[in-house]
């Protein structure tokens, strides 16, 4: 957590909940990756999107990553044949906006680190051609 916490700047919830998405599509694709960030650029869900590029190798820089302007807490990874659709569970959502603030932020982020991937989000999987913009 602490090299997440230095690239992104500090340690948010959803920065930490992007990162575990990213660790569990690394696992399914490890060797091509390319991801769908629907958080869109309004902070904090916006956050979602750096602790996806961390975590799944998917950087600005090599164009295999992008951030769509939807407002969820949602990401799709795919590899070109593959395809995982990770969405936030509606009350881990509404914790986060609701009871998150500058004080407890980073102990949130903990505590979702710790929680396992079903408490986390629901997965839908198939297979996809490549997607980009």
């Amino acid at each position: 957590m602490a090299a997440l916490k230095k690239f992104h700047g500090h340690l948010g919830p959803y920065a930490v909940l992007g990162y575990r998405m990213g660790l569990t599509a690394r696992r399914a694709f490890p060797e091509r990756i390319y991801a769908r960030v629907h958080s869109g650029t309004k902070r904090p869900l916006s956050c979602l999107a750096d602790g996806v590029q961390m975590s799944s190798c998917c950087t600005l820089g090599k164009n295999n990553i992008w951030v769509l302007e939807d407002a969820e807490a949602r990401v799709e990874f795919s590899d070109g044949l593959g395809h995982l659709e990770m969405t936030a569970r509606p009350e881990v959502v509404n914790d986060i906006n609701t009871r998150c603030s500058h004080h407890n932020e980073e102990e949130m982020a903990m505590r979702l680190y710790a929680m396992s991937d079903d408490e986390l989000w629901t997965v839908r999987s198939g297979s996809s051609a490549p997607f980009g913009r």
